[in-house]
């Protein structure tokens, strides 16, 4: 396993990362506690030392529970981020809400789901239209001077965003939607963040299972599916994608890796991306994720993708 630094601090942190929204349920049918605890403890035998969760992962804070449960007297060998601002209501409708009694309310809940006194990381989850960002900021600068949380971090934030919010909380951690099929922030948001050293930690390293390689244009997505209502699985961005999977085959065969190996490995390449944040429901499926960690793109190969990515 790599390990890299977390943004200015003395925190070390694995490049795969384990992001914890699968073990919630939400998305996973059949996922529970005993499956969760095993996919959190393989961490340990394959050197990923960071979790990935939020107060909303979960109806009634299920990942963040389960991460507790896995960890027990462990926790102090991880690096536990997690993330405040949205939460579901009654009806299960996800709703924003970066007040600052809103989320000082929630570190405390999450806190106790974790069953720690502190977290490694803690992020704004997503800014909200109703509350300034500089007065979501002074809340996370409080958690953070009360030692709540070791470092801040923000999420979905635009670059006049982040300088807002930067203004009275110093961000340690952006964590953005990016993919080689989703690569908005290369425009402002990563130069932004590497200019500053902050650390930038991908989400959806994968689209969502779109470069994972398993799907085909005939896939029929299931009602309950989430993805059905996704523009990258309609249309011609759907076709598109396809085309450009079937184009990576070759490559990954030429490197004797997976697809989504040969994919994360790229992602954490990439000048600025400090790690891959990889969903997994088993240990099988994270143990496929840790190796994209060990080795190198070799220059051809890389250019070859590059080239495909501009076509």
């Amino acid at each position: 396993m790599e390990y890299r630094v977390l943004g200015n601090t003395d925190i070390q942190i694995s490049a795969v990362a384990l992001g914890c929204w699968p073990i919630a349920g939400i998305t996973s049918p059949g996922v529970d506690d005993e499956n969760s605890a095993a996919t959190i403890r393989a961490c340990f035998d394959l050197g990923i030392n960071h979790l990935d969760t939020a107060y909303a992962y979960g109806r009634q804070g299920e990942s963040e529970q389960r991460i507790a449960k896995a960890l027990g007297a462990r926790r102090r060998e991880m690096v536990i981020a997690t993330k405040l601002g949205l939460h579901w209501t009654a009806d299960g409708t996800l709703v924003r809400d970066a007040s600052p009694a809103a989320l000082l309310r929630q570190a405390t809940e999450s806190l106790r789901r974790l069953a720690t006194d502190y977290v490694d990381l803690l992020y704004l989850h997503a800014p909200d239209p109703k509350v300034p960002v500089a007065e979501s900021a002074a809340a996370f600068r409080e958690l953070l001077d009360a030692g709540l949380t070791r470092s801040v971090g923000v999420s979905n934030l635009s670059v006049a965003e982040m300088e807002e919010f930067a203004a009275v909380c110093p961000i340690v951690a952006c964590q953005p939607l990016y993919n080689m099929l989703q690569r908005e922030i290369e425009a402002d948001v990563l130069p932004w963040c590497r200019a500053r050293g902050v650390a930038v930690l991908a989400y959806e390293p994968l689209a969502k299972g779109l470069l994972t390689g398993k799907f085909r244009q005939d896939h029929v997505f299931a009602e309950s599916d989430w993805r059905r209502n996704s523009p990258l699985f309609q249309g011609e961005a759907w076709r598109n994608s396809l085309a450009f999977v079937e184009r990576l085959r070759s490559i990954a065969a030429e490197l004797s890796r997976t697809l989504p190996q040969m994919v994360i490995r790229w992602t954490i390449e990439q000048p600025g991306i400090t790690a891959a944040l990889c969903g997994a429901k088993t240990p099988s499926q994270l143990a496929e994720t840790a190796a994209a960690t060990g080795w190198e793109f070799p220059a051809r190969l890389r250019d070859r993708i590059a080239q495909l990515l501009r076509l």
